[in-house]
């Protein structure tokens, strides 16, 4: 999922080499938490308008982790 999260979000960005993904054990519901960080000024890049592309960032992931049988959540920094 890492390495997903990753390739997706330095196609968008103009600085790939500020893009991190950091990953929270499972919760008590068995939620991965990845957290996307990437430069301030590709924040509106990869949030999108109105959410758009952060939402389709989500989607992905989660249908990835569906194939897995794991519950993820990604958040964005």
């Amino acid at each position: 999922m890492k390495e997903l999260l990753e390739t997706v979000a330095k196609g968008l960005v103009e600085a790939p080499d500020a893009v991190e993904v950091t990953v929270d054990e499972p919760n008590e519901e068995g939620v991965t938490v990845y957290h996307l960080h990437v430069g301030p000024d590709d924040m509106g890049r990869v949030i999108g308008k109105q959410g758009r592309i952060a939402k389709a960032i989500r989607t992905v992931v989660r249908a990835a982790a569906v194939r897995k049988n794991e519950q993820v959540q990604v958040d964005i920094d």
